[in-house]
């Protein structure tokens, strides 16, 4: 989009604006569009339609409207499930951004790239997330029966191996970085999205939205925003190896956090799997 912007208009100036004014597009389309609850478009509930309840249904807890502050003291603050996802969100996008964001600076100073080589890397991180994306949300369907947690944990770990070679393969081998970046991106994506994911089915239809965002919050601030100003500290005080382990650490916090949330996450999804047999 940004190449595109300044084909049309003619100057870099307008990569700034220019995903601004298409977001607020997309976005007054999706006000126009998007509908809120059932009930709030005089439908009944999906379990009083469907007939279809758990066992832990409960009208009152799940469909009566509750004010933000409600929603936050009763059904989120005083969750541990969400607290372990929001600080495993940290350092999950600790890794994510502390890899991006200095990839193309480690690889033009440690990996002699050129600044067009370290845009192909660039790029190739990002897209593999995609397919990486599709996988983990079947693979957590498929093999652990809607539990996001193992997986998240077994792509971490396999981050973990990925940035050590990444980080240990000599200057000279541009391939090798190169297909590092795109495992890592395409590891990486999961967690991000099933951390997401795991919040929402851990709290009341009403307060999806705020758990997500409570973990989205972490990440972004806590996760984001540290990575960028722990990364270059570090690295100006111990060198690029300072600036790994911090990643790698943020690799094992990341799946120490996930671990804790394992046991509840599977009652929850024994509950449901029980009802529908």
């Amino acid at each position: 989009m940004a190449i595109f912007a300044v084909y049309l208009f003619g100057d870099w100036q307008s990569q700034l604006w220019f995903h601004g004014v298409v977001a607020l597009v997309l976005a007054g389309i999706t006000w126009m569009l998007l509908r809120d609850t059932p009930q709030s478009c005089g439908l009944p509930s999906i379990e009083a339609w469907s007939g279809d309840k758990l066992k832990s249904y409960d009208e009152h807890h799940h469909e009566q409207e509750m004010s933000a502050r409600d929603i936050f003291f009763k059904y989120v603050f005083n969750n541990k499930l969400l607290w372990y996802l929001s600080l495993a969100n940290v350092f999950v996008y600790l890794v994510r951004y502390g890899v991006l964001d200095w990839a193309p600076t480690y690889l033009k100073e440690v990996k002699g790239f050129s600044m067009a080589q370290s845009g192909w890397a660039y790029f190739l991180y990002e897209f593999a997330g995609i397919p990486g994306i599709l996988l983990c949300g079947w693979a957590s369907d498929r093999y652990f029966r809607g539990c996001r947690a193992p997986v998240s944990m077994w792509m971490m770990a396999l981050v973990c191996i990925a940035i050590v070679i990444y980080w240990q393969n000599p200057a000279g081998n541009p391939m090798i970085d190169n297909l590092c970046l795109i495992f890592v991106g395409f590891l990486i994506y999961g967690p991000v999205v099933l951390v997401g994911l795991q919040a929402a089915d851990s709290a009341p239809k009403k307060a999806t939205g705020t758990a997500t965002g409570l973990t989205g919050l972490f990440g972004y601030l806590g996760g984001a925003l540290f990575a960028n100003l722990a990364m270059g500290v570090i690295v100006d005080m111990m060198g690029w190896s300072g600036g790994f382990m911090l990643i790698l650490g943020a690799c094992g916090m990341a799946i120490l956090f996930l671990a804790l949330t394992l046991k509840q996450e599977k009652e929850d999804k024994a509950e449901l799997f029980s009802h529908y047999k």
